[in-house]
Formats: structure tokens, C-alpha cells, sequence
């Protein structure tokens, strides 16, 4: 089974070759480490894809942003879309696959151009979609209010279905009301299933993609409350614990179904920070600022830190 994860094989090659072309271009000077984004734009997600850039999602009004990780100079690439921009990946096709937060939908977006390509309208009921990951031909979508995951299965070459359909989710998960549940979700090592982080209780739950059978990932006593964005590199399963300011590098079995904590990180410039991705051997973090009031002269950044 093929994993479709943000960086594929192909777009590795040109994430890799980043930092050669900015010394070859005279630079000579490291990447940056922290990324100015507009001020007011209440950062979410983040996806890196092809030509070393980074895309940046807003929770306030669904704009997306485009970082230049070589120089840090950005541009928006998509306008305000009436719906959050939370959780995103790009696919191989360069496609920014992203989770429209309390509006229950998700759209298709073309990184090139900025164009919607597709949208989905996952439920009318109470619902958060939160975050999303790619495996296979599918995407799928975490909703932090319903046990479920929302599916969108491409087809042919890749083309972008219709409709969406819904993968109820059973077993060890147990769905608590009215706060954030499933948020953020990854890939297993071996490719064969998901792992998603609930929120309000820290535990790790291995999902069954084709069934929906949901099992807790063995981490012993350990749990990770406020879980937000997952990250998956090699058996490495990052997870950020947002309002906690801080990164932890789980080592997990092939399967999935066990992990044990190898490392943590925090910074002295994380201010809460929600989603992750990979560049090279960097971790970029939006940090959304949720205990600072937001208005429309509130800075935001994303910060860099060393994969470890």
C-alpha cells in the first residue's frame, strides 16, 4: 500500500534540493526560522509541497497564504472563502486537500493558481473537520464533534469525485459531546492504517481506514492532551500539544499499535502552535496565538525547529 503523505517521492527530490539552490543562487545563508504571516490571519494549518513552499491556513476567514522557505517572502495564493482553512495536504498532482473547520465542508485547491477545484459539503450537523490526511486515492477528514471520518476517493488520473462519503468510526473511541475530539491524523508506518489524536483525553487511536474499527495505540501512561497536528517521519509520529507549547517525537511500531515517547521539544517562540510539516530536516509550526485576543494588528508567525 502506497502512502500519500505531504511530501511524496517526487516532490522530495525538490525539498531536498532547497537549501543547495539557495547557496547556489548566492545566498549563503541558512533558511529562515521564523515566517512572517499577515497580521489578523489567525493561522491553522500548514502543508510544504512542490518548489520549497510553505502553505499557510486562516481559521478566521479561509485565506491561504504562500511562504517562500528558501527567502520567507509570501503572497496570499487564495482568497477568503467563507469557511475555515484548518488541516491540509497536497497531494502528488499538487493539490492542497483542505478541512473547512464548524462550516462541516472541504475543498480542493489548485497551488498554482489558487483556484478551487472542488468542494465538499461533509454534514448540516454540529461537526468541526479539523484535519486531514492522504493515503492511497483517498483523503480523509477528521471531524473533532462527530465519530466519524468524511472520505474523498479520487479516480482515474486522479480525478476529484463528486461527492464524499462518510466511514463511522467503532471500537475503542468513545465520542465525549461538545468538545474537541479526533483532531489530528496521520499515516502508520507500514502504510496499512491511520492514527488520529483525540484531544480532550491525549490517547491515540489506530483506525481501520476500510472499516472504520478504531483501536488505542499502546504509549503505556502516557497521553497528549491538547493533541493537535500529527506528523509522521519514517516510525517517527510527531504531536504537537498546542496550548502546552510543545513537540513530542513518538517512536512507533510498524503497525501502529504501539509507540513510546523518544523525545520533546518546546521553543521560546511557540505560542501555541496547532499543525506541523516537513522540510528537509526542519518541523515548521503556525503558532495560532489562541490565548492572545485577535484582531486585525495581531502578528503571527510560523517557527522552524530541528527535526529530532
Amino acid at each position: 500500500m502506497t502512502v500519500i503523505l505531504t511530501i511524496t517521492a517526487a516532490i522530495t527530490a525538490a525539498l531536498l534540493a532547497g537549501p543547495a539552490q539557495a547557496n547556489a543562487s548566492g545566498a549563503g545563508r541558512p533558511l529562515p526560522t521564523t515566517l512572517d504571516l499577515p497580521d489578523g490571519f489567525q493561522p491553522e494549518g500548514i502543508a510544504i509541497g512542490p518548489g520549497a513552499f510553505a502553505y499557510f491556513g486562516s481559521r478566521a476567514d479561509g485565506r491561504i497564504y504562500r511562504v517562500n522557505l528558501v527567502s520567507g517572502a509570501g503572497a496570499q495564493l487564495s482568497p477568503p472563502a467563507g469557511t475555515a482553512s484548518l488541516g491540509m495536504k497536497i497531494d502528488a498532482r499538487g493539490r492542497l486537500f483542505v478541512a473547512g473547520g464548524g462550516g462541516g465542508d472541504a475543498r480542493v485547491v489548485d497551488t498554482r493558481t489558487g483556484a478551487v477545484l472542488a468542494s465538499y459539503k461533509f454534514t448540516t450537523d454540529t461537526t468541526f473537520v479539523n484535519d486531514v490526511v492522504l493515503l492511497d486515492d483517498t483523503a480523509y477528514f477528521t471531524d473533532s464533534r462527530q465519530a466519524v471520518l468524511y472520505k474523498v476517493t479520487t479516480g482515474r488520473h486522479g480525478k476529484l469525485p463528486d461527492s464524499s462519503t462518510k466511514l463511522p468510526l467503532t471500537g475503542d473511541f468513545v465520542l465525549t459531546p461538545g468538545v474537541n475530539n479526533l483532531n489530528g491524523i496521520a499515516a502508520t508506518p507500514d502504510g496499512r492504517a491511520l492514527i488520529a489524536v483525540q484531544s480532550n483525553t491525549g490517547l491515540l487511536f489506530r483506525i481501520d481506514p476500510r472499516t472504520g474499527a478504531t483501536k488505542r495505540v499502546d504509549t503505556g501512561e502516557r497521553t497528549f492532551v491538547n493533541g493537535d497536528g500529527l506528523w509522521l517521519s519514517g516510525r517517527t509520529l510527531y504531536v504537537v500539544q498546542n496550548r502546552d507549547n510543545k513537540v513530542v517525537a513518538v517512536q512507533l511500531s510498524k503497525a501502529g499499535t504501539s509507540g513510546s515517547v523518544r523525545a520533546e521539544r518546546t521553543d521560546p517562540r511557540f505560542d501555541v502552535p496547532t499543525t506541523i510539516a516537513q522540510f528537509g530536516h526542519r518541523l515548521y509550526l503556525p503558532n495560532a496565538r489562541f490565548t492572545t485576543p485577535p484582531a486585525a494588528d495581531t502578528a503571527y508567525t510560523a517557527v522552524a525547529v530541528n527535526a529530532f
